[in-house]
C-alpha cells in the first residue's frame, strides 16, 4: 500500500505516522479521554490524506475495565458453578496482608444464570440443552437489565454445541461464548476471560463502530486494530474479541522498538516506553517476548499478549508528599488535561516539569512545537520548598524517584528472570523515555542506548508495521510421547487451518507451539514447533527454557502438553523509513542543564539536522517534535544509516 497512517491513543498525546509512498510525517495532538476517537478523526484531518489503510493502537478496553465502566454483564455457567468468579483460585495477591481487599467481581450476582446441559470431563454430553432452552435464560437476562452476556459451560473446550445453542438463539445482546474467546482448560480463568470479553465489548463495538464510520467518512477504505500480541486484526473481529486488545498500544510500541533493533543490528534489546501517564518495559531476546494470560487492574484474562510490565511513571506523573513526609512520584498522572505545569494549564509537578526546570527541554519552547511556560513549572514547586528545598532540588529529587521506580520495572523483566541487562541495548522511546535513558543505563551497567529515529511515535510506527495476525489455541492434555504423536500432530494442524481461516489470505504464514508443563506441575512453558508433523521435537527446548527459567530441568521426567497454538501471520510490507540526511549536526543554541547537581553551558541540537556519522558528546540535548533526548556526562551519541543515535560511554 502506498498511504498508510499509524495511530496510538496515549493517555496525553495521540501519536500519528503517516507513511506516503516512502515519505514520512509524524503528528501529535492531545488525547481526547471524553471520547478517545475524536483526537484520531482530528488528526486525520490535520494531515490533510486519505490514506488506503489506518492501524490503530486503542486503550479503550483497557481502561474501560480500570475504571470500571463496561457494560453489564450476566454470565452463564452450568448448574453448581454460578459463584465461580467469587470464589475463584482463593489466592492471595499479597500473602501477608492480613486484611486483603478482594475486588468485586465484574458480573453482579443478581445476572448469574445456570444452565441444566452438562458435559462430561470426556466431552460426551451428560444432560443436553436446547436453542429455546437457551432463549429462555437469554430472555431473563435481558429483562434483568443486561448490556452484555458471558456463557461459560463446564468442559466447553472439548464440544462447544452447547455453548453454541445460545448463538443460534439469538440476542440483541452482546455475546461471548468461552468456545469461542478463550477454548483452554481451567474453568476460572476461561470464565474470567469471557466474562471480562462481554463486559468491554458493547464500548469497544460501539467505539469502533463510530470511528469506522468517521474515517469511512473521509475515504479512508480501511482501519485495523493492533492486539495485545502486537499483531492486527479488522474491526470486526477486535470488535468481537475486544479482551484481545487489552494491550494494544504497548503492544504495538514493543514491535516497533524490535523491528527498528534489529535493522540496526541488534536482536538483544529491553524497551523502554515512557510516555505522559506509564512506563512499559519488555525483554526481548532475540525475539518479541509473548505470554498466554495477562492481568489489568484486579483482573485475569487468557489471551495472547505481548510481555510487557507496566509502573505508574510517566511524563505527567504527579509528585507528592505522603503521610511521612517522604515523597512519591505517580501513580497519579496531569494527563492530556490538565497536563504538566510546564505546558500552561496544569498546578501540580510532574516529572515533565522536573525535567523543564532542570533546562533539559530547552528554554522557551518544547521542540520546536509547543511553548514551555518555566515560571508556571517552577510555581508548582514551591509546596515542596520546605521539605525538599528550591525548584531545582524539588526537580532533582522528583527524578531520582521515579527513575528508581523506571529501573524496579527494568530489573522485573531482566534480574529477577535470570538476564544480565549488561548484555542487552535499552531502546527508549515515548515522548519522554529518551531524557530518561542514561541515567537507567547507568543504573543498570548497560553498555549502549539506540534511540530511535522517531521515539515519541515509534507505538504509531509499530502499528503500521504490524503483520496481520490470528491465534488459535486449544487444550489437549496429553502426555508428550511417541504414543500420542499423530493425536498431537492433528490437533496442531486443526487449528492451524483455523487460524489460516480466520485471515482468509493466501499470503498468510502458519506458525505452531506448544504449552509444556513437567507432569504434575500447575503452570506450562510455550515452546514453538517448527513442524506441526513432529511434536515430539519439541521437548528439548522445553527442558532448555526451564533450565533458563527457573534454574532446573529434568530431561528424564515426563512432559505433558496442555494446549496446542497456531498463529496464522500476513506480514506487514512496510519496511523501516529511512531518513532524509540534515545538513550536519550543529547547535543551533546553548543553555544551561542540570544533571547529578552540577550545572553545564550544554549545547542543543536538531535531530533532523544529523546526517550518519555525525557525533557528538555528553552533555548535550537533541531537539525534535516528537521527543528530546539527553545525552548525560559521559556519553557520546552516534547517528547510524538508518537515522538512529547510539549511545554509548564515552572512552
Amino acid at each position: 500500500m502506498s498511504t498508510l497512517l499509524g495511530v496510538d491513543v496515549g493517555g496525553t498525546f495521540t501519536d500519528f505516522l503517516l507513511w506516503d509512498d516512502g515519505a514520512i510525517r509524524v503528528h501529535k495532538r492531545p488525547s481526547t479521554p471524553d471520547d478517545p476517537g475524536r483526537a484520531v478523526l482530528d488528526g486525520l484531518d490535520h494531515l490533510g490524506v486519505t490514506p488506503e489503510l489506518i492501524v490503530h493502537g486503542t486503550t479503550v478496553a483497557t481502561n474501560a475495565v480500570l475504571q470500571r465502566r463496561g457494560a453489564r454483564t450476566a454470565l452463564v455457567t452450568t448448574e453448581g458453578f454460578r459463584d465461580l468468579l467469587t470464589i475463584g483460585r482463593q489466592t492471595r495477591p499479597y500473602i501477608y496482608d492480613l486484611e486483603p481487599e478482594t475486588p468485586e467481581p465484574l458480573v453482579d450476582p443478581a445476572l448469574l444464570f445456570e444452565c441444566a446441559g452438562r458435559l462430561r470431563p470426556d466431552g460426551t454430553i451428560e444432560h443436553p440443552w436446547t436453542v429455546e432452552e437457551a432463549r429462555a435464560v437469554l430472555a431473563r437476562a435481558e429483562a434483568a437489565g443486561a448490556e452484555a452476556v458471558a456463557v461459560s459451560l463446564l468442559f466447553a473446550y472439548l464440544d462447544p454445541s452447547l455453548e453454541r445453542a445460545f448463538r443460534e438463539a439469538g440476542t440483541s445482546l452482546f455475546l461471548s461464548l468461552s468456545s469461542e474467546v478463550s477454548p483452554e482448560y481451567r474453568e476460572v480463568e476461561r470464565t474470567a476471560t469471557t466474562a471480562l470479553n462481554s463486559y468491554v465489548g458493547p464500548i469497544m463495538s460501539t467505539y469502533l463502530q463510530r470511528l469506522g464510520d468517521g474515517v469511512a467518512a473521509r475515504g479512508v477504505r480501511s482501519l485495523h486494530v493492533v492486539q495485545s500480541d502486537g499483531g492486527a486484526a479488522s474491526t470486526d473481529r477486535a470488535s468481537r474479541f475486544p479482551v484481545s486488545t487489552l494491550l494494544s498500544g504497548p503492544a504495538a510500541g514493543v514491535h516497533g522498538a524490535f523491528e527498528v533493533a534489529r535493522a540496526a543490528g541488534f536482536d538483544r534489546i529491553i524497551t523502554f516506553d515512557m510516555g505522559g501517564t506509564s512506563t512499559d518495559v519488555a525483554l526481548c531476546d532475540r525475539a518479541v517476548p509473548t505470554r498466554p494470560d495477562v492481568i489489568v487492574g484486579d483482573f485475569a484474562a487468557r489471551t495472547p499478549v505481548v510481555d510487557v510490565h507496566t509502573v505508574g511513571a510517566g511524563g505527567g506523573s504527579i509528585a507528592r508528599l505522603d503521610a511521612g513526609g517522604a515523597l512519591r512520584v505517580g501513580p497519579e498522572s496531569a494527563g492530556a488535561v490538565p497536563g504538566p505545569a510546564c505546558y500552561g494549564r496544569g498546578e501540580d509537578f510532574t516529572v515533565t516539569d522536573a525535567q523543564a526546570v532542570l533546562g533539559r527541554l530547552g528554554h522557551g519552547q518544547l521542540a520546536g512545537s509547543m511553548s514551555l511556560d518555566l515560571e508556571r513549572a517552577r510555581a508548582a514547586a514551591r509546596p515542596f520548598e520546605a521539605a525538599l528545598g528550591d525548584a531545582t532540588a524539588t526537580a532533582e529529587a522528583v527524578l531520582r524517584v521515579a527513575t528508581a521506580n523506571m529501573e524496579r520495572a527494568l530489573r522485573v523483566v531482566s534480574v529477577q528472570r535470570g538476564f544480565d541487562p549488561r548484555e542487552f541495548t535499552l531502546i527508549p522511546f515515548g515522548g519522554a523515555g529518551p531524557l530518561h535513558a542514561c541515567a537507567l543505563a547507568d543504573a543498570l551497567e548497560m553498555p549502549r542506548i539506540l534511540v530511535p529515529a522517531m521515539p515519541g511515535v515509534l507505538c504509531a510506527l509499530g502499528a503500521v508495521q504490524s503483520d496481520l495476525t490470528a491465534t488459535r489455541t486449544r487444550s489437549v492434555l496429553r502426555p508428550l510421547t511417541a504414543e500420542h504423536g499423530d493425536a498431537l500432530a492433528a490437533a496442531l494442524r486443526e487449528v492451524g487451518e483455523e487460524a489460516r481461516t480466520v485471515l482468509d489470505d493466501a499470503r498468510a504464514e502458519v506458525r505452531y507451539a506448544l504449552d509444556l508443563r513437567y507432569a504434575g506441575q500447575s503452570y506450562e512453558l510455550t515452546i514453538d514447533v517448527a513442524d506441526p508433523s513432529a511434536p515430539l521435537a519439541a521437548a528439548p527446548g522445553f527442558h532448555a527454557a526451564h533450565e533458563q527459567r527457573f534454574a532446573h530441568a529434568d530431561p528424564a521426567a515426563a512432559v505433558e502438553v496442555v494446549n496446542v497454538r497456531a498463529v496464522a501471520r500476513v506480514p506487514s510490507e512496510t519496511p523501516i523509513p529511512e531518513p532524509v540526511p540534515g545538513r550536519g549536526a550543529t547547535e543551533v543554541a546553548r543553555g544551561v542543564v542540570t544533571v547529578d547537581g552540577r550545572e553545564y553551558d550544554a549545547p542543543f541540537y536538531q535531530r533532523e539536522d544529523f546526517r550518519p556519522g555525525d557525533q557528538v558528546s555528553g552533555p548535550a540535548v537533541v531537539l525534535q517534535v516528537d521527543t528530546t533526548t539527553l545525552i548525560e556526562p559521559g556519553w557520546t551519541a552516534r547517528a547510524d544509516h538508518l537515522g538512529n543515535l547510539l549511545l554509548e560511554r564515552s572512552r
